[in-house]
């Protein structure tokens, strides 16, 4: 499959910093072999002794065998990570009894290889759903060979190797001050289609080197998870693999962070929520087929839950990205989006703007519209739409994409 690079790809994979306490490979399995390329499909992350996890992952039904093993190993593991295996090219999904085989194969590696506890190992897989692998130690017998390279990570090779759909590598990092020790984030994700978070959405890791308690960094994930993962979508669908997970090694050597009194807590939540809004916004960006990205803010909700449904019937609305798409300022299709998601309004008093540019107010067409200008904003690469409810004080925001024939494009040659 041939993909047109994103509009927002960047030119080059940014420059993220060295996370102490971890070593990490990618390497080429052959997923792709039958498709005749040549690729990386497989990385392995290695953790030092005393690294702390937290997890969240998709909440649908037909979840993988790998989401279903790293939920139970996050809870027997109490929040301990040795080592991560994860693989593009099958996602392992609804897979039956030789999933699990597939995952027992690969776990038996690495506790054999890397002489690490089971249930501090966490596996991920993202491709294909529906199609088990011929030979469930496909991937563990490739283990040892990855564990003979580990060295300092090489995030640009780890980012392409999970690649499905992407037309670029995503990451995102940046170092903090932790009370006089610099401490360092590095994220990656993968995501360009089936993204319509519930819970987190994609594959996505975020490593650092700062010491903070599972239980916290478990809390601090979720509440990071909704305003950020949780708050995209390209396509309105949710994967059955979607896993978002966070390692810290500690390894700055300060004492962990153990609760949100800590004067340390407030800059180690803000890295984290900045680098997982990065590339949840990357995700979006390089949404299959799109050339748009659109921010979607709704106001004068009676709820936070109220005013982020009510953001994302806009921001899934085929009608609404389509007119996006062609650059065409509908705003009756957001009135429209706004009054089927059954959430409170006060139509009297129910305003709309694109960017700057009042299309609607007190529950008509604004006195002062302008098509020109409205349809100026829709030509953009990168524009807002705004939305007072009316009602009250609570607001949610929302990040989406247009819908082109591209995404038809991408999804009709998906197994092709």
């Amino acid at each position: 499959m041939n993909l047109k690079p994103s509009p927002f790809a960047p030119a080059t994979f940014p420059k993220l910093p060295d996370v102490r306490g971890l070593r990490a490979v990618a390497g080429s399995r052959g997923f792709y072999a039958r498709r005749g390329i040549e690729r990386d499909d497989v990385f392995l992350v290695a953790f030092d002794p005393g690294t702390t996890c937290g997890g969240v992952y998709t909440r649908s039904l037909t979840a993988s065998a790998d989401v279903r093993w790293c939920r139970e190993a996050l809870e027997k593991g109490g929040g301990k990570a040795a080592a991560l295996v994860v693989n593009s090219g099958n996602s392992n999904a609804f897979t039956g009894p030789r999933g699990v085989l597939k995952n027992e194969a690969t776990l038996a590696a690495m506790v054999e290889t890397l002489g690490v506890a089971k249930e501090e190992c966490f596996l991920a897989a993202t491709g294909v759903i529906g199609e088990p692998l011929a030979d469930p130690n496909y991937v563990g017998a490739f283990v040892p060979d990855l564990a003979l390279k580990l060295d300092k990570p090489d995030w640009e090779k780890l980012a392409r190797a999970f690649m499905t759909t992407d037309t670029y590598a995503k990451g995102a990092g940046l170092t903090v001050d932790l009370a006089g020790v610099p401490t360092n984030f590095a994220g990656i994700a993968k995501g360009s289609g089936m993204i319509a978070p519930n819970m987190a959405t994609m594959l996505a890791y975020v490593f650092t080197d700062a010491p903070i308690a599972p239980a916290l960094l478990q809390d601090i994930l979720e509440d990071i998870t909704d305003e950020t993962f949780n708050s995209i979508t390209v396509d309105g669908d949710t994967s059955t693999s979607d896993t978002l997970m966070v390692f810290a090694t500690g390894a700055t050597g300060d004492i962990p962070i153990e609760s949100r009194e800590d004067p340390r807590f407030p800059a180690f939540a803000h890295a984290l929520k900045t680098v997982c809004l990065d590339l949840a916004h990357q995700i979006v960006k390089d949404g299959e087929g799109a050339s748009k990205f659109v921010t979607i803010r709704v106001e004068g909700a009676v709820a936070h839950l109220s005013a982020k449904i009510v953001a994302e019937s806009i921001a899934n609305s085929p009608l609404i990205k389509t007119a996006i798409a062609a650059g065409d300022a509908n705003w009756g299709r957001i009135v429209m989006a706004v009054g089927k998601a059954f959430e409170p309004v006060d139509t009297e008093y129910l305003a709309i703007w694109f960017d700057d540019v009042q299309v609607a107010k007190d529950g008509a067409r604004a006195p002062d519209y302008d098509e020109a200008a409205a349809s100026a904003v829709f030509a953009k690469d990168e524009f807002t739409i705004r939305v007072d409810l009316g009602v009250a004080g609570m607001a949610w925001t929302v990040w989406t994409c247009d819908l082109t024939h591209g995404y038809i494009d991408i999804n009709g040659a998906y197994r092709t």
